[in-house]
Parts: structure tokens; sequence; C-alpha cells
């Protein structure tokens, strides 16, 4: 592994580290405050080539890299946490099993235009008793002539406010019996099929500008070509993504860490007390050059991570430590940020809250902490 960026790296890294900041981080506060989706962003990242970059040119991707996506991820994270979050959904949770399973009329229709942004996806699994249980999704589809009939409902559904399209996990009545997570298949439920409904917006501390709500399906009828699986095979497809899932979500916490890191050197460079700036003290310079190091030290995991995924390597134990240390190490940097600013780490008025607030997003997507240090433990005893 060279730990230099490529020039194409660089290139990405650059491209939006500038649309951070001219785009991102002026509009950041004001996109939180209205908690609304940033559609004009979202587009312009779509624009940008960003939710291609990941999928193959002959697909209308750019067949980027995993490292370039987590480089690009980053910088958008670094500047507002709900984009960061839309866009990571949009890029690979809520495009890939088209993606992958898709009919040719599937992705012409809805995956092309949603790696232009002109459409918008999510994913649904969270349900009221299931999280990171997989075996407890009670959402059931029934065979029909034609189709299926999904019944229950989903919890914490990123994006389905604006959501064109959901991907969702039921299990099969055909297969219930095989296991705890058996008849799981995935299936493609369109905004406008009958019987699908999103209910009511889930208020947050964070992540304000990323609307997340219930969703109920009430024999909701999916023709068979809107089941993307084979029966009983939607955890398996789900396992081929769990490494990249977690690997972006690292990368977003080292983004949002950087954010605030960023915010408390300034502010330590500005601020004087006793005659001189605060961060000419000791114990100020102690915080920066810790949260500093934690979030270099997280980008590495996490790139590390990314290198073995890229090269089919085995990293279940990697990508389970990158996104548990990066998250981990940016909720600290935040909290350190609060206290650099002191007072003001306390006020609306500075960017150094949302951070603190948003990301905390981090530390559930792709899995809670604790389940991670279980996975890994797993890994450690084979």
């Amino acid at each position: 592994m060279d730990f230099e960026l490529s020039q194409e790296q660089q290139a990405v890294r650059d491209t939006f580290a500038r649309f951070c900041d001219e785009k991102i981080a002026p509009q950041a506060e004001a996109i939180d405050e209205a908690h609304e989706f940033p559609w004009e962003l979202f587009r312009s990242l779509g624009e940008l080539g960003f939710f291609g970059m990941r999928y193959p040119e002959k697909d209308g991707g750019s067949g980027m890299d995993l490292n370039s996506f987590c480089l690009a991820l980053t910088e958008v994270a670094r500047g507002s946490m709900s984009l960061a979050g839309a866009v990571a959904m949009q890029s690979l949770m809520g495009t890939k099993f088209l993606h992958m399973l898709g009919s040719d009329d599937i992705r012409e229709r809805l995956f092309a235009p949603a790696l232009r942004g002109e459409k918008v996806g999510a994913i649904c699994m969270t349900e009221p008793n299931a999280g990171s249980d997989l075996g407890g999704i009670a959402t059931t589809a029934v065979k029909v002539d034609g189709g299926y009939r999904i019944n229950g409902q989903k919890m914490w559904v990123t994006s389905a406010p604006v959501a064109d399209f959901f991907t969702v996990f039921a299990k099969v009545n055909e297969t219930e019996e095989s296991g705890e997570e058996g008849g799981l298949t995935i299936f493609l439920v369109e905004k406008d099929f009958a019987g699908l409904a999103v209910g009511r917006a889930i208020e947050k501390m964070g992540v304000r500008a990323l609307p997340t709500s219930e969703l109920a399906l009430n024999d909701c009828f999916v023709p068979d070509s809107h089941c993307l699986s084979a029966v009983g095979e939607g955890v398996t497809h789900l396992r081929k993504l769990l490494a990249e899932i977690r690997i972006i979500t690292g990368a977003m916490a080292v983004g949002g860490g950087r954010g605030a890191l960023n915010e408390a050197v300034n502010y330590a460079a500005e601020r004087k007390q006793f005659g001189r700036p605060i961060n000419r003290f000791q114990a100020i310079q102690l915080k920066l050059a810790e949260m500093a190091t934690e979030l270099e030290a997280a980008e590495q995991l996490v790139r590390y991570a990314a290198w073995l995924k890229q090269n089919d390597r085995p990293c279940h134990k990697q990508s389970a430590m990158a996104k548990l240390f990066a998250s981990e190490a940016a909720a600290k940097a935040c909290d350190q940020a609060a206290r650099v600013l002191a007072s003001y780490g306390f006020a609306m008025e500075y960017p150094v809250q949302r951070h603190l607030r948003d990301i905390r997003f981090t530390l559930i997507g792709g899995g809670t902490s604790e389940i991670l240090k279980l996975i890994i433990a797993k890994e450690l005893s084979k």
C-alpha cells in the first residue's frame, strides 16, 4: 500500500475540498436551521459526478477506487454531515442493489437518473423491534399472482420524504422457518406504489437537514420484476456491502471531526486571554495536538480498510476497526473542540455545536461501537 495519494486521488480531494469551502460551508448553518433536504447542493454534487464515483464507466459512473470516494466524502462531511449522509446514502445503499440486481428497465428508469442526482434512493431495513438484529425483521412479503404483497413498518428511513424509490428488506413466507435471518429478500418499491406511505418525520438532535421518517407498507403490491434478490438471499447481498458501509461511515466521521478541529484551531488563534492568543497556552495546545493525531490515525485506518476492500482482501475486521476508531475519535474531537471554545462552544452562533450534534450520526450508522467491538472480538478468536 502506497501512503502517497495518486495524482487522481489528490485531484479528487482538491476538487471536493474547494466545493466544501466555496459551496457547502457557507450554507451549512442555513440548511441545518431550515431542517430541509439540501436540494441545491445535492444536485450540484450529482453534476460533479459524485454519485457515480463507485460505479463502472459503462454504467454511467467514473469507476474510481474506494479511497478516492472516501477522500471526497470526507471533504463533504467536513462542511455538512447532513449533506454527507444524504450523498453517501445515494452513492451506495440507495442505489447499489439496483445496480447489482436490477433489470435493464430499472437501471434505465431509476438507477441512471439517480447517478445524475435527478432521483433519490433510500434503503429500508430498521424496524421498531429490529436494528442490528436482522433476524428480528417482521416485515413480510407474501407471494401472490404476478408479485408480492408486503406488510410491515420501517423506521429510521434516511431521505424517505424525498425518495423516489426504496430498497426494502422483507421476509418471504416461503422460507421463514429457514433460520433467524431466513427468508430475507430484497424488494424495490417505488414511491407511487399503492400501499406505501411515508410516516411521521423523526426529529433529531443532529443531521437536521437529512430527513428521516417512518415508512408503512400496507398490502403494498410489488411486481415480480421488482423482487431484486432470490428469495432468502437478502442477507447474502447485504453482507457484500457491510464493509464498504463501515468504511465510508468512518470517512464521514473523519470529515466531521476535521470540521470541528478547524473551528477550534481558528478560534484559538483569534481568542485572547491574559494578553495573548489562547493557542499559546499549553493546555489548549495539548487538546489540539491530541485531536489532530487521533483524526490522522483514524484516516489512515479508513484508508487501509478501503485499500483492502478495493483489492479484494479480507477486511471484515479492519472495516469494523476503522469505523469504530474513526467515529469515536471524531466524537471526542468534537467534544474537545467545544471545550476549546468554552462558553462559545455552547452557543448556537458557532459551528462547533453543529459538529458536536452531527457527529453522533456516525456513532450509529454502520453499526454501533458496541456491535463493532463484538465483531472485532469474534474475528480475534478465529
